[in-house]
C-alpha cells in the first residue's frame, strides 16, 4: 500500500463504518491520519473502532439529519483539533423498479440520504475548512449519476445531483485552500448489493469492460489521493474509476 503524507491530519468520513467508507479509513489511518467515522449503525461503529484502534472516533450520525449533522461537525472539530478532509461515502441504492412504479417515500428517502445527506454534510464543514484556509472534500457518486441506471432512477438521480453539487461547491472555494472533488466508481460488490435485485447486479456487471466489480481498496486509494494535499490545483472535478464503463 502506498502511503500518503497524513500526519497530524484530521479526516471525516460518512458511512464510515463499513464498506467503502471503511477502506478509506483504513487508508487514511495507514497514512498517518485521524479519522472520525460517521454512521447510523452503532454496532458496525464499535467493530470498526476496535479494528482501527487509537486513530479513531466514531460518532452515530444520520446524514439526512442537517441537527446530526451540524452536531457531530462542532463535536469531531473540537475532538480532532482540526478537519481536513470530508468523505462522503454514506448512501443507500432504493429499489430496482421503473420511474412510474417507483415508490414516492422510497424517492424521498433515497434523495434525503444520498443528495441531501452530502449537502449537509459539505455545508457544516465547510466554515470549519474556511477558518483553517485548507481542505479537502471528496463527494462519493457513482458512474449511474453519469449515464442513468435503467430501474434506478432515484440512486441514478441523486448521484447525478452529487455530482452538480460538487462542481458548484468546487468552484465556490475555488481561490481559498479548499478543494472539492467527486468520485464516479462503477459497482462495487458491499453490503449495498443486499438491497439490489439479482438482474440489477447483473446488468450493471455487464456494462464494465474489465468484467469484474472494482474492489474497495481501489475506491480507496484513489479517494485518499483526492483527499491529500497533492491534490493542490484540480477541484470540480470527477474522477471515474469504472473499469472502463464511463465514456465522458
Amino acid at each position: 500500500m502506498n502511503q500518503l503524507d497524513f500526519a497530524s491530519r484530521g479526516a471525516v468520513i460518512t458511512g464510515g463504518a463499513t464498506g467503502i467508507g471503511f477502506a478509506i479509513a483504513k487508508r487514511l489511518v495507514a497514512s498517518g491520519g485521524r479519522v472520525s467515522l460517521w454512521d447510523r449503525d452503532a454496532s458496525a461503529l464499535d467493530a470498526a473502532k476496535a479494528a482501527l484502534g487509537g486513530s479513531s472516533d466514531t460518532r452515530v450520525v444520520d446524514v439526512a439529519d442537517v441537527a446530526s449533522v451540524d452536531a457531530a461537525a462542532k463535536e469531531t472539530a473540537a475532538v480532532l483539533g482540526r478537519i481536513d478532509a470530508l468523505v462522503c461515502s454514506a448512501g443507500i441504492t432504493g429499489p430496482n423498479t421503473t420511474t412510474w412504479d417507483y415508490p414516492v417515500d422510497a424517492w424521498r428517502q433515497v434523495i434525503e440520504v444520498n443528495l441531501n445527506g452530502v449537502f449537509y454534510c459539505n455545508r457544516a464543514i465547510v466554515p470549519i475548512m474556511l477558518k483553517q484556509d485548507y481542505g479537502r472534500i471528496v463527494n462519493i457518486a457513482s458512474v449511474a449519476g453519469k449515464e442513468g441506471n435503467p430501474n434506478a432512477p432515484a440512486y441514478s438521480t441523486s448521484k447525478a445531483a452529487v455530482i452538480g453539487l460538487t462542481k458548484s461547491l468546487g468552484k465556490e472555494l475555488a481561490k481559498s485552500g479548499i478543494r472539492v472533488n467527486c468520485v464516479t466508481p462503477a459497482a462495487v460488490k458491499t453490503a449495498i448489493f443486499d438491497q439490489m435485485t439479482q438482474e440489477h447486479i447483473n446488468y450493471m456487471l455487464a456494462k464494465i469492460p474489465r468484467g469484474r466489480f472494482v474492489e474497495v481498496d481501489e475506491i480507496a486509494a484513489l479517494v485518499a489521493f483526492c483527499a491529500s494535499a497533492d491534490c493542490s490545483f484540480t477541484t470540480g472535478a470527477v474522477f471515474d474509476i469504472s473499469g472502463g464503463r464511463a465514456t465522458y
